[in-house]
């Protein structure tokens, strides 16, 4: 018997081949609960790559209680960060004899909508979820009994597991770290307004400029995609409105590769000419030309808490807050500065 390639085997298929019944041929598939005489279990198995047999997770998930799945919901894979956070969540999950189904919204609410539909009639055992924007779609995830650790801001009334970073300290931090070089006139290339993520990076860089003395210029805030797109094109804003800043906190590592991008295509340096700092580097920071002065988030130690908050027994919500880490690039000026001291 071949494989039939209009209809997907079944067990049964798999039992008339092996000269065996059903029952043995599930006890095979699910290594129990009953033993299976050796040579039996070899013609079974041979069967199930005869026939192309493959179970039905979702009637295994519903029978076993079970599906070995996780679910991972976020707004845009494209985002170096994300996917680093994402791959390292998958090996992690791996590592616990878990697969990761991964859910990209393309940044669309209502793709994010049905991704979640999805992976719920998906009988995952978990969720992992960082939305769109800042209405997630809690009470369905709840409403199903499934697990689920936020890897974002929420309210914390919400009763839900959440997993974050400081990002009001984080962008504090990096942008102190940018006005102690002296600079006067200090821009920001922010995510979409409406993103908790950009209040909260926003109120650590003004914070920062308070506490410096510096004057904030609304018109040197820049609103842009989290994406190399939105860094590119908020730089051709501010080369187009005539006047840029001395120094820029930009709201992630890919803005600021595009505003990299942009400001080199009219021979604008960086540091010389305009400093930059960023939030949520990852690896390729220390490999950008200039290296990249960033805050990065311990991606490996938050996904095993992740994983571990996930799979702890369900009863009253855990907040887990992690410390970022400020690396030193060339992209700040820090070597510049040096040099200016030095003579």
């Amino acid at each position: 018997m071949t494989k039939n390639t209009l209809n997907r085997a079944t067990r049964k298929d798999v039992a008339r081949e092996a000269g065996t019944s059903v029952a043995v041929v599930s006890y095979v598939i699910n290594n129990g609960p009953r033993p299976v005489a050796e040579a039996t279990r070899l013609r079974v198995l041979e069967a199930v790559k005869k026939t192309g047999y493959r179970p039905n997770s979702v009637a295994r998930a519903l029978a076993s209680g079970t599906s070995k799945t996780y679910g991972l919901v976020v707004p845009n894979i494209s985002n170096a960060f994300i996917a680093s956070f994402a791959h390292a969540l998958q090996q992690e999950a791996l590592s616990n004899g878990m697969v990761m189904l991964l859910g990209d919204a393309g940044d669309s609410r209502k793709r994010e909508l049905e991704l979640i539909n999805t992976l719920l009639s998906q009988q995952v055992d978990g969720l992992f979820y960082t939305s769109v924007d800042r209405h997630p779609y809690i009470d369905l995830i709840q409403a199903s009994g499934t697990p689920l650790v936020m890897l974002d801001r929420v309210d914390p009334s919400l009763n839900v597991n959440i997993l974050r970073v400081d990002e009001r300290k984080a962008a504090h931090q990096v942008t102190t770290h940018l006005l102690s070089h002296g600079y006067q006139e200090v821009g920001m290339i922010c995510g979409p307004l409406e993103r908790l993520n950009t209040q909260e990076r926003l109120a650590g860089w003004r914070q920062a400029l308070v506490d410096f003395g510096v004057v904030e210029r609304p018109e040197w805030i820049f609103p842009a995609a989290y994406s190399r797109e939105g860094g590119f094109d908020a730089a051709m804003q501010m080369l187009k409105n005539g006047a840029l800043p001395r120094a820029l906190f930009a709201s992630n590592e890919t803005q600021a590769i595009g505003c990299i991008r942009a400001l080199a295509e009219h021979h604008i340096s960086v540091p010389e000419q305009v400093a930059l700092v960023c939030f949520n580097g990852t690896e390729q920071s220390a490999f950008h030309v200039p290296s990249l002065t960033t805050v990065r988030q311990p991606v490996r130690e938050m996904a095993k808490r992740a994983i571990a908050m996930l799979t702890a027994p369900q009863g009253e919500a855990q907040l887990s807050e992690f410390a970022h880490q400020l690396e030193i690039g060339e992209s700040c000026g820090c070597a510049l500065h040096r040099s200016r001291n030095a003579g």
